[in-house]
């Protein structure tokens, strides 16, 4: 029986429902954390723990990323970005703090980052007093968004990365470990139920939103919501744009001090 794991957050389910068989739903780390120790055989998760450990096997062509506003990656502030002395990191993901770096680094702001101890919603009540600010990624930001909608400004950070590179975005893969038998035949299962699922989106938001198909609905996401935001600020292919995006991604990593210096192959199948 295949293992395979997907992050648990609304932009994974154009890449998963339908899946026949067994899903570990779970946050982008923990996910990470079972690929590399072999707990898993495949798992869709950040594209950071491939650049780190560069030992997997890429389904070619599916990718969760961004041409622009990707409004699930964010950090949640009050006045200038430019002003802001210290953000909090999602301890959930390592793509997204370390994109947060190499934007930090890149354009010469002065905020530190650093980890939180505290819920994002304790902390809350403290980025109103104008403090510092939050980075918050997935369900959390959306509904983090929905809520604090006028009370915070959002700095998107896959806006930011468009603006400054020019290039989509990378946050999640699909990787398969090197022993996993018939990688080709995995590859091409998952991206087929990629293209059902996107062929018939609509079907799909209805329901998921319905609460008929794994995993689930989540509170306060609508079906207008969904269908914008799997629309308008994702992006489900992983191509020559996509690629190269993740090799800067990858270059600005180790300028930084973030990855040991390395030439990056993409082994995809």
């Amino acid at each position: 029986m295949l293992r395979i794991g997907c992050v648990k957050y609304v932009n994974s389910w154009p890449l998963i429902h339908g899946w026949e068989g067994n899903v570990d739903f779970d946050h982008p780390s923990a996910l990470c954390n079972k690929l590399a120790t072999g707990k898993l055989d495949v798992a869709l998760v950040s594209s950071f723990e491939f650049l780190r450990n560069p030992i997997y096997r890429i389904v070619d062509d599916v990718s969760i990323s961004s041409g622009g506003p990707v409004y699930s990656v964010v950090v949640a502030h009050h006045g200038e970005i430019g002003q802001i002395e210290e953000i909090e990191l999602d301890p959930a993901s390592e793509t997204s703090a370390n994109l947060l770096r190499c934007l930090i680094a890149e354009l010469g702001l002065n905020s530190r980052v650093v980890r939180s101890s505290t819920s994002v919603w304790s902390t809350a009540a403290e980025l109103k007093t104008g403090r510092g600010a939050r980075l918050l990624i997935g369900d959390q930001a959306i509904r983090f968004r929905q809520q604090y909608a006028n009370e915070f400004s959002f700095w998107d950070l896959g806006e930011e990365w468009q603006k400054s590179v020019g290039l989509p975005f990378v946050y999640a893969l699909w990787l398969i470990r090197p022993e996993v038998a018939d990688p080709k035949q995995i590859a091409n299962g998952l991206r087929a139920l990629r293209n059902e699922n996107l062929d018939d989106l609509d079907h799909l938001i209805s329901e998921l939103v319905a609460g008929v198909a794994d995993p689930g609905p989540q509170k306060g996401v609508t079906r207008e919501f969904l269908s914008r935001y799997y629309r308008e600020h994702l992006r489900f292919s992983f191509g020559k744009k996509e690629k190269e995006g993740l090799r800067i991604f990858a270059s600005l990593c180790i300028k930084h001090s973030l990855l040991p210096k390395c030439d990056l192959a993409l082994s995809v199948v």
